[in-house]
C-alpha cells in the first residue's frame, strides 16, 4: 500500500475517493479495532473536537461518533437545531431562528478540528440532493474537514463499516455476489443514502453486484453511471433485476433494505402517496427463511433499524447468517480509521 496522506479532507461520498484511499481508511480502521480489543491506548487524536450537527434523529451514528473520538482521545459536540440557531442556506433565514451556513461554518472552524452533518428527509422537504447541497455549503465555507454522517443522497460512514464486516466474513471480495435489493416498509419515510453508498462502495473491490427493486423504485442515475465505471475500473460486474427471488440466487451478501419513490432530478420533492401506492403493492418484498435458502449461505447485512415483519423476518435477522450487530459495531473502527486520518 503506497503512503496515503489523507488530512484535511472532506468526507462526503465515496465517489470521491479512489480504492487506496478507501483501503488506507479500512486498513487504519482494522488497525484501531484490534488495538482497542488488546487494550491498547491509541490517543491519536488528543486535544481534538468533532462538532456534531444532527437535523436527524441517531444511534448508531452518534453513538460511535462521540464513543469514537473519546477512545481516540478527542471530544465531540453534539448540536442540535433548535438547541442552537439552525445553519440555514442562502434565503432561507428566518431572524432570530436560523444562522446562514457560512457563517457557522467559518465560526466553528474558529474553535474546533472537524465538522460532522446528519441531514435529510423531512428536515430538506423531501427535496432530493437539499441535504447534500447543504453539506457540500458547509464544506465550501469550513476551513477544517466535514463530514457527511447521512445526508439525502450518501451514507459513507456506514458503508464503511458494511465493506469492513463483509472483509471479515468473506475475506477477498472480488467474485462474489453483493444483492442490494428494496424492502418493504410500512414507512415511505426511506432515503436513498444507504442503498446507493452501498452499490458505490462494493464497486471499488470486485464484487459482482445485483441491484434489486420493484419497477418505479430507481436510484439516482449518476449513482449507476459510477457504478458501471467502477466495476470496469477494478473489475466485477453490475445489474439491475426487478424480481427479489431472482436476485438471492447464489448471493454471497444480501443487504435488503426499504428506500423510497423519489425524483432524482431536482424536479419536485417526494410524493407521499404515490410512493405509499408502490409500498403497499411490493408487500411480498420481505427476507424470509425460504429466501436465504436460495442463496449461497450469505450473510445477512442492515444498516439498522430494520423494520421486523416488514423488510425482514426475526428468524433471519437474528439467525445464524445475520451480522447486522457487528456491522453496527463496526461504524465506530470505521469512523475512527476515518478521523484518525482526517484530523
Amino acid at each position: 500500500m503506497a503512503s496515503t496522506d489523507l488530512r484535511g479532507r472532506d468526507f462526503i461520498t465515496l465517489m470521491e475517493f479512489d480504492r487506496e484511499e478507501i483501503e488506507t481508511i479500512l486498513d487504519t480502521a482494522f488497525d484501531l479495532k484490534r488495538k482497542l480489543i488488546r487494550g491498547e491506548p491509541h490517543k491519536l487524536l488528543d486535544g481534538k473536537t468533532l462538532f456534531m450537527l444532527f437535523y436527524n434523529t441517531s444511534l448508531r451514528t452518534r453513538n460511535s461518533f462521540e464513543v469514537g473520538m473519546q477512545q481516540l482521545g478527542g471530544h465531540a459536540i453534539f448540536l442540535q437545531p433548535g438547541a442552537v440557531y439552525t445553519p440555514a442556506l442562502p434565503g432561507e433565514e428566518i431572524a432570530y431562528t436560523t444562522e446562514r451556513v457560512s457563517d457557522v461554518a467559518r465560526v466553528l472552524s474558529e474553535m474546533g478540528h472537524g465538522i460532522a452533518i446528519r441531514i435529510y428527509g423531512a428536515k430538506t422537504g423531501w427535496m432530493y440532493g437539499k441535504g447534500n447541497l447543504l453539506i457540500r455549503e458547509f464544506a465550501r465555507w469550513a476551513r477544517i474537514p466535514v463530514i457527511n454522517m447521512e445526508d439525502d443522497m450518501y451514507h459513507p460512514c456506514q458503508a464503511l463499516a458494511d465493506l469492513m464486516v463483509m472483509i471479515e466474513k468473506l475475506g477477498e471480495l472480488r467474485g462474489k455476489k453483493f444483492v442490494m435489493s428494496w424492502a418493504y416498509s410500512g414507512s415511505v419515510e426511506k432515503p436513498l443514502a444507504v442503498p446507493q453508498s452501498a452499490i458505490i462502495a462494493a464497486s471499488f473491490f470486485g464484487m459482482d453486484i445485483t441491484l434489486a427493486h420493484p419497477k418505479g423504485f430507481d436510484l439516482d442515475p449518476n449513482v449507476l453511471n459510477f457504478v458501471e465505471k467502477n466495476v470496469k475500473r477494478y473489475g466485477g460486474s453490475f445489474r439491475v433485476v426487478h424480481d427479489m427471488d431472482e436476485a438471492f440466487k447464489d448471493a454471497d451478501v444480501v443487504y435488503p433494505k426499504s428506500w423510497t419513490v423519489q425524483p432524482t432530478d431536482g424536479s419536485g420533492p417526494m410524493d407521499p402517496e404515490k410512493a405509499k401506492e408502490l409500498f403497499e403493492a411490493n408487500k411480498h418484498w420481505i427476507t424470509t427463511k425460504e429466501k436465504m435458502e436460495l442463496t449461497n449461505g450469505a450473510i445477512y447485512m442492515h444498516c439498522l433499524p430494520a423494520d421486523r415483519g416488514m423488510e425482514v423476518t426475526d428468524e433471519v435477522i437474528d439467525g445464524p447468517n445475520s451480522v447486522v450487530f457487528e456491522e453496527a459495531g463496526n461504524r465506530l473502527h470505521a469512523q475512527k480509521g476515518l478521523l484518525a486520518l482526517i484530523l
